[in-house]
């Protein structure tokens, strides 16, 4: 790991382009060495979807990646593990299985025999692949986050963690902060070796599933997680420690010791910082005081941005029911597209919305509709 990043100017999914613009980061970010190696390609597959959604990494960034490593003398397996997975899944949707059937990659099942990884506290079981590669290259995609406000690097790395046991860590970590620390500790525990974020077009408003795609025109790669995440997140005009993940990995000072070690290569930043991008609103509750009063007065509570189900959009496939971490959330027994939430229960973890693919679950403070 070092401290350099690259960024390049793209604005279209033109596979050559892209796989010029790859070679040439991945050059000037001294990504390692992949000759002879076994490499994991870890895009980001929220949900399988069309990639004009912009939900995950659009396949044309993966099939560049993989036919670079390729040419590189790498093997190369391609996998991901979605906020729902099910028994063999496959990215079909999303294009991405696609890219390893023309490609020769080998699609691998992130549910085949989970294997155990300590954390700074506890255990974690992650997909057994990662200690069959010799390396571990993640494509994260440059897009909104209702919990952690954007997700970069750091965050892409959940999708090891295979199937709903993802949703076990926000019952555990039930606040930004915490899960932030959380999702470092996942990367101190298992860190991809190369970071090459997909921000030729990436999703403004209620991400990562339910926002608006927008031209972002570029792709930004490094070594290192947290810069990557610092200079993308400034990039769509958040204050870098703002962000949950990217607070606690400075803090530690594990990967970077101040921000004047960065190593940038690429165009100077005011020019490509996305203007009027529609960012998650930040969350005042992050105030000890503030949360122990918002908890005690009804009124202040009903304040907090919170799940809102939409009953008429619902097509009753429980996906919410499924993913929520402590049960929050159960179907009306005479109606099973009406969905009901506990809001004592619920942790705001915002899962609901992630996985819903109808929008009938939005984001908002529910007093006031905002």
């Amino acid at each position: 790991m070092n401290n350099k990043i690259s960024i390049r100017k793209c604005r279209e999914y033109d596979l050559q382009q892209v796989s010029d613009l790859i070679s040439d980061i991945y050059l000037k970010t001294d990504g390692p060495d992949v000759t002879g190696k076994r490499v994991l390609v870890k895009p980001n597959i929220l949900t399988d979807d069309d990639p004009s959604k912009c939900i995950s990494t659009h396949p044309v960034v993966v099939e560049a990646m993989v036919r670079f490593l390729q040419y590189k003398g790498a093997t190369v397996l391609v996998g991901d593990s979605p906020a729902v997975h099910t028994q063999k899944f496959k990215g079909l949707k999303s294009g991405i299985f696609r890219v390893c059937e023309s490609t020769g990659a080998e699609w691998v099942d992130f549910m085949t025999n989970p294997v155990e990884k300590s954390l700074r506290k506890g255990k974690i079981r992650v997909a057994s692949i990662v200690d069959q590669v010799d390396l571990i290259i993640s494509l994260p995609k440059f897009k909104n986050h209702e919990l952690v406000y954007f997700t970069g690097a750091i965050k892409n790395t959940l999708g090891l963690v295979p199937g709903f046991s993802k949703g076990k860590q926000h019952a555990l970590h039930q606040d930004r902060s915490k899960f932030g620390e959380f999702l470092v500790d996942l990367n101190e525990a298992v860190t991809p070796d190369y970071f090459l974020m997909d921000g030729i077009m990436g999703m403004e408003g209620p991400g990562p599933g339910r926002g608006l795609p927008i031209e972002i025109g570029l792709l930004i790669g490094s070594t290192n997680p947290l810069i990557l995440d610092i200079i993308a997140s400034r990039i769509a005009g958040y204050e870098p420690l703002i962000i949950p993940t990217s607070r606690a990995a400075f803090f530690r000072k594990t990967w970077l010791q101040s921000e004047e070690e960065i190593i940038y290569d690429g165009p100077e930043i005011g020019t490509i910082t996305k203007k009027g991008f529609a960012k998650v609103p930040i969350s005042t509750t992050n105030n000890i005081a503030l949360k122990f009063v918002m908890k005690r007065i009804k009124f202040l509570k009903k304040l907090e941005r919170r799940p809102v189900f939409i009953h008429e959009n619902c097509t009753g496939c429980q996906k919410c029911i499924n993913i929520c971490p402590v049960q929050a959330i159960l179907p009306l027994p005479s109606n099973k597209t009406h969905i009901l939430l506990t809001d004592k229960k619920c942790i705001r973890c915002f899962c609901c919305s992630e996985v819903c693919t109808d929008n009938a679950v939005v984001i908002r403070r529910k007093v006031f509709g905002v």
